[in-house]
């Protein structure tokens, strides 16, 4: 491919702007933050402007303002009026500016000409215009209409916006397909499992302005998980207030600044969750007011004794005896100090720490994307409710919504094709026996992205034809991700939608330059943080430098027009219904329809007719709340759960999950099976009442200890936009800032009593091998890792997406090395996410 794509990564202007303010700042505990507020007056002919945007470069979404000059983008701050980020931004919203700016962007549509498909096979893409690309699209749809097969259309969602409503949502229902498949189980899934407990499936909240201790688990919130501006500033208030402690086998940046660091082993999580909480219960530091008492008075819990339900009387939680009973009563401090590999007296003392700040306290946990990790989040979690610090003042919370509007409905337009297609199996396999995929506890009701691939291969429940991705680079991002090119190898026609050339983008037969949603799109997202929620604006801030498009709103509206053309008119008829708020006029554009779609989504935040009675910021209409960017919700008000009951089957807090049962019964009764069985092949350790509450499962790894002795943890970059920032030089140039790592490099971290019997040194190149293959990379010596565990950071190692993110990207060669290569493909099968970064990969190390 290096004279053809060549013709397409030919420079455009140099990346414009101010250097990354990344790692130096006056207070230690804010080291990652720009202080816009001491941003000099800009120079030039153009004064300038701040225009509202939304950051989108990790799952916080936080609103943003971008400084124009001269039609150019030049700064990036937080937007002055959030209450999600108090005006900040992290590392990830600096690099908007060379992501912009990039001059490998994709920016025409391309066709591919060469049939053959495989890594680092040319496909010689040939520019084409959006209306042959839209044609061929038409043209594969209605094939699958006119031989009764779109079920056979998938299309995968990877960064989103409101909007995804309208493109991941109903027009795969409108073409008659049931397979839109999110991202959201290769990053997430088993974090919101372990809020089952109280009925909720999302992300928490927290208040780290009156919180007094806060354990970090297994995630790191000043470089990833969520609401990192937020993180960032605030952390130091909660350290100067009480204790912040950290529990990861590595040493993150939280844990570089916090009062405690234990280096667990991987995937022993649920040993020392359990210890906590035995610790707390044989102390008699339970929440009184949240859990209740015995009825006496007289505390029961003692290690080894099996108590009786009746002499325990539960106020706001159910099942507390029940747990003891059956998961607690010999998991005591020092039994889990053997199991992780830590220092008994270090778990007493966070223990006794944790529940004295009661309830103004939380756990802070991650993904725990192991294996069986959602029994992991369930035991951490609970930690929680036995202290009360759920939905408490200083505690952790749901968190608050923002203003939306609901779009128009598809029903009306879909015909009974499109309606009896859609009714098929989803191709991801959810809601089969060994695929539970449970959101919340409704078997099937998840998602299970990894397994696409398989699906395709297997063609099981069918074959796929026709596949659209976007902004999604899977093949790279999915663990063993050699099963991902066969299976886009498989594919007959593909069609991915991007900014950026990718793994992914080697497979495709048309390829779709992205609209940036952060400066060249039109749409509303929402999120939450620091106790608000908000709803934000993503509008065109500069004009488009290239030929692209927004995916969700502007393509819907070309492959409509192109279906009317060949005889279906239902999709163009349903987009017509898009109809301004303001002047009720129908769309007769993409672009118009773009505009029409933000409007209606955030009608409710912008209206004066329809937020009269709202309780948050009331813009006074459309153009103030463009110009204001964002609108915030009140502030959450504590406790309401406490007196209104949770979301679970029982209405309290679970400790014995009858909401997690329920699902189970019904996964097993559909199948035929006892949830015994469940449990068997789904590879949880569990039997009987057990699979009900949280508990210890050991850790599932791949790869005898005795072949491969080193366990991996996969580490996440405060650089990482989504896996799309490895082409932008400050991404490399600034990399220590990730403790452990080296900047222009990249390295597995290594300890070094573990190197010196290895014979490895600083530098040294070594070969890592899995059960999967072996890749070569750099060792970086480092104390922060504890003995026996490698870390090696997520999002390097592209032979694709630039002549920066790779070392020799017209011959495909990588820079660094990808360890989802060798990470073996396995799940936590509960939740349907992807097993990744719990040390479920043995590994072996030797000088390369």
């Amino acid at each position: 491919m290096r004279l053809t794509r060549r013709s397409f990564i030919q420079a455009s202007a140099a990346t414009g702007g101010a250097l990354l303010a990344g790692c130096t700042a006056v207070k230690p505990a804010t080291n990652a933050m720009s202080n816009t507020a001491a941003t000099t007056k800009p120079r030039g002919e153009d004064a300038g402007k701040w225009i509202a945007n939304t950051c989108q470069g990790c799952t916080t979404w936080c609103p943003i303002e971008i400084f124009v000059q001269n039609g150019r983008a030049v700064k990036v701050r937080g937007n002055q009026l959030s209450k999600a980020n108090s005006g900040y931004v992290c590392p990830r919203g600096h690099l908007i500016l060379q992501q912009i700016y990039d001059p490998d962007r994709i920016k025409t549509p391309m066709k591919r000409t060469n049939p053959q498909k495989g890594r680092g096979i040319d496909p010689k893409f040939v520019p084409i215009s959006w209306d042959e690309a839209m044609d061929t699209f038409a043209d594969k749809i209605m094939e699958l209409r006119k031989n009764n097969e779109t079920n056979k259309f998938l299309l995968m969602r990877g960064r989103y916006s409101d909007h995804n409503s309208i493109f991941y949502g109903d027009l795969p229902k409108m073409i008659g397909s049931p397979n839109n498949i999110s991202h959201s189980s290769i990053c997430a899934e088993v974090e919101k499992m372990g809020r089952m407990l109280e009925g909720y499936w999302g992300y928490a909240d927290y208040d780290l302005d009156n919180m007094k201790y806060l354990i970090v688990w297994a995630c790191d919130p000043m470089s990833s998980n969520r609401q990192i501006p937020n993180a960032i500033r605030k952390i130091n208030k909660v350290m100067e207030n009480g204790k912040v402690a950290v529990i990861d086998p590595r040493m993150n940046n939280t844990a570089a600044k916090a009062h405690e660091w234990m280096p667990v082993k991987p995937s022993t999580d649920g040993a020392v969750a359990s210890a906590l909480a035995h610790y707390i219960l044989v102390n008699g530091m339970w929440s009184k007011e949240f859990v209740g008492d015995f009825k006496d008075g007289k505390n029961r819990f003692v290690k080894g004794a099996t108590i009786s339900e009746d002499d325990f009387d539960e106020k706001l939680t159910h099942g507390l005896v029940k747990w003891w009973n059956l998961a607690l009563k010999d998991s005591d401090p020092a039994w889990a100090a053997k199991e992780a590999g830590v220092d008994q007296a270090q778990i007493e003392r966070i223990a006794k720490e944790f529940a004295q700040a009661a309830p103004q306290c939380a756990v802070w946990f991650g993904p725990n994307m192991q294996p069986r990790g959602t029994y992991a989040a369930m035991t951490m979690h609970a930690l929680n409710g036995l202290v009360g610090a759920t939905d408490s003042e200083g505690g952790l919370c749901t968190g608050m919504g923002a203003p939306s509007s609901s779009y128009p409905k598809y029903n009306d337009f879909q015909d009974p094709v499109a309606a009896a297609g859609a009714k098929n199996k989803k191709i991801d396999q959810r809601g089969t026996l060994t695929f539970p995929a449970m959101a919340s506890h409704k078997p099937g009701s998840g998602v299970v992205l990894n397994n696409v691939a398989n699906a395709i291969l297997a063609e099981d429940p069918y074959d796929i034809k026709v596949a659209l991705s976007y902004f999604q680079n899977v093949n790279f991002s999915g663990t063993e991700g050699a099963r991902w090119d066969k299976a886009m190898t498989k594919v007959p026609f593909f069609i991915h939608c991007v900014p950026m050339f990718s793994e992914m983008t080697y497979f495709a037969d048309i390829v779709l330059p992205s609209a940036l949603h952060h400066s060249e799109d039109w749409t509303v997202v929402r999120s939450k943080a620091n106790l608000h929620g908000h709803i934000s604006i993503q509008q065109p801030v500069i004009d488009r430098m290239f030929d692209v498009k927004g995916i969700e709103t502007e393509v819907t509206w070309l492959l409509a027009e192109k279906l009317n053309d060949k005889g279906f008119p239902n999709m163009l008829q349903w987009v017509k219904s898009y109809k301004d708020p303001e002047t009720g006029k129908e769309p007769t554009n993409s672009m118009e329809f773009a505009i029409y779609a933000t409007k209606i989504r955030s009608q409710k935040a912008w209206d004066p007719a329809e937020n009269k009675d709202y309780k948050g910021d009331r813009p006074n209409g459309w153009e103030d709340f463009r110009a204001k960017g964002v609108v915030n919700s009140p502030k959450f008000i504590f406790r309401k759960k406490w007196a209104d009951g949770f979301k679970t089957e029982t209405k309290k807090f679970e400790f014995y999950s009858e909401t997690l049962k329920k699902g189970l019964t019904a996964h097993a009764e559909k199948h035929k099976v006892s949830i015994d069985k469940v449990m068997e092949v789904t590879n949880y350790e569990a039997r009987g009442e057990l699979a009900f509450v949280p508990h210890y499962e050991s850790p599932k790894r791949n790869g005898s200890r005795s072949d491969y002795p080193f366990d991996l943890i996969d580490m996440k970059s405060r650089f990482n936009r989504e896996g799309r920032s490895a082409n932008n030089t400050w991404y490399h140039s600034f990399k220590q800032c990730d403790p452990g790592d080296v900047n222009e490099q990249d390295v597995i971290q290594l300890n070094p009593t573990d190197a010196a019997r290895l014979g490895i040194k600083d530098g040294d190149m070594v070969k890592v091998t899995s059960i999967v293959g072996s890749l070569k990379v750099k060792a970086r010596l480092w104390e922060g890792v504890r003995p026996g565990v490698v870390a090696k950071c997520y999002g390097q190692g592209h032979h694709a997406m630039g002549r920066v993110a790779a070392k020799d990207f017209a011959k495909a060669i990588p820079r660094g090395a990808n360890f989802n290569e060798i990470m073996p493909d396995d799940y936590d099968r509960l939740s349907g996410s992807t097993a990744r970064n719990g040390g479920h990969t043995g590994l072996k190390i030797e000088k390369a």
